[in-house]
């Protein structure tokens, strides 16, 4: 079965880093793309970024140049660094993984920006 366990969530006050690592199992890992979404109280999850199995990366307006996605096919795990975080920022942040024609969703990992 596929299983997505996102780690790295937390509170961080404005201007700071985190990382999240969202850490995949039961997919052959370096045939998919990954994904990060954010849902913000009040708000529609909404796409942060993509990473497909060749590299190729997709950001969300509001992070491009702050974020980065990243994936290590060794480890099955894939990544989100963030940078420059601003109290918008603040959502819960699900990984999502397509592999087979199927999306796949983590539980999601709080992050707080917030002085």
């Amino acid at each position: 079965q596929v299983q997505l366990v996102e780690s790295g969530g937390g509170l961080v006050q404005p201007g700071g880093s985190l990382r999240l690592s969202c850490a995949a199992s039961g997919s052959i890992f370096s045939i998919t793309t990954m994904g990060w979404y954010r849902q913000a109280p009040g708000k529609q999850r909404e796409l942060v970024a993509t990473i497909s199995s060749f590299g190729i990366r997709n950001y969300a307006d509001s992070v491009k140049g702050r974020f980065s996605i990243s994936r290590d096919n060794a480890q099955n795990t894939a990544y989100l660094q963030m940078n420059t975080l601003k109290p918008e920022d603040t959502a819960v942040y699900y990984c999502n993984q397509l592999w087979n024609g199927v999306y796949y969703w983590g539980k999601g990992t709080l992050v707080t920006v917030s002085s």
